[in-house]
């Protein structure tokens, strides 16, 4: 058996909820929400030297607030070390939407681990 789990990095799982001040919110609200956190989020690599592995967003069968698993969205990221993973998380409690900043409207997780040993081909 080989060990292709490499010691440069943390493999994260971000996972992110939604709260009830999200569905609260009235259209303009919810599409500025919507639309800073597509710049809040853009280029993790460059900004923090994170490799994305893949998202998921399951808010086609997940309606409503979501404060504890299952989370609403997920991302999945190699990460250099674990500063980085607070910064990353960092970005929901920094980045503001109007007079709040994104906590207001999501909850954020880092599950930080390693690549599992099996299922990655």
């Amino acid at each position: 058996m080989t060990d292709d789990r490499s010691p440069e990095y943390l493999r994260t799982l971000f996972c992110i909820g939604v709260r009830d001040t999200f569905f609260a919110a009235g259209p303009d609200e919810r599409k500025a929400v919507f639309d800073e956190s597509r710049r809040a989020f853009d280029d993790l690599g460059g900004r923090f030297g994170v490799r994305v592995l893949g998202t998921m967003d399951d808010d086609e069968s997940m309606v409503g607030p979501s404060t504890g698993f299952p989370w609403t969205c997920y991302i999945l990221a190699d990460v250099p070390d674990y500063a980085t993973v607070g910064r990353v998380c960092g970005i929901i409690r920094d980045h503001p939407v109007g007079d709040h900043q994104l906590w207001h409207y999501f909850t954020v997780q880092a599950r930080v681990g390693r690549q599992l040993f099996f299922g990655n081909a």
